[in-house]
């Protein structure tokens, strides 16, 4: 998996945006699939078009390291899954909380570039990780 900076640094290299675009269906490419245990209704994301999944696990106390596993039915949208999870998989509960990773996407250009729906489903996948990051330092 990319980090987000090598993501943000190939962003910048890429002056194209079908470049762009293959660009983020190869990251969903590189992403795991995810068991099909775990596709099940209470991991699906709602407000997104397509179907994506997101589980999450946490490890340790007060502020838990949270990590993050997705995927998609669509290649541009699990390759999106790979940049969210980039932006907040191994970080601390309150890192996440404080982390909008629409600013990140906003700053390479990918959220002007993409439908209104799949803006719609990237904020909603963003929503869920901070919630669940809130709930866990507020424990």
């Amino acid at each position: 998996m990319a980090s987000l900076e090598q993501i943000i640094d190939d962003f910048a290299f890429l002056d194209e945006w079908e470049d762009r675009y293959r660009y983020v269906i190869e990251l969903g490419k590189q992403l795991p699939d995810l068991a099909d245990d775990d596709k099940v209704p209470e991991n699906k994301v709602q407000g997104c078009a397509s179907q994506v999944w997101l589980v999450s696990h946490v490890d340790g106390g007060a502020d838990p390291v949270m990590t993050f596993e997705g995927d998609s039915d669509a290649h541009i949208v699990r390759g999106l899954v790979a940049i969210v999870l980039a932006v907040y998989s191994g970080k601390r509960a309150s890192e996440i909380a404080a982390t909008d990773a629409i600013e990140i996407f906003d700053r390479i250009g990918l959220v002007e570039h993409l439908s209104s729906q799949r803006a719609n489903g990237l904020r909603s996948m963003v929503k869920r990780i901070r919630e669940e990051a809130r709930v866990k330092t507020a424990a």
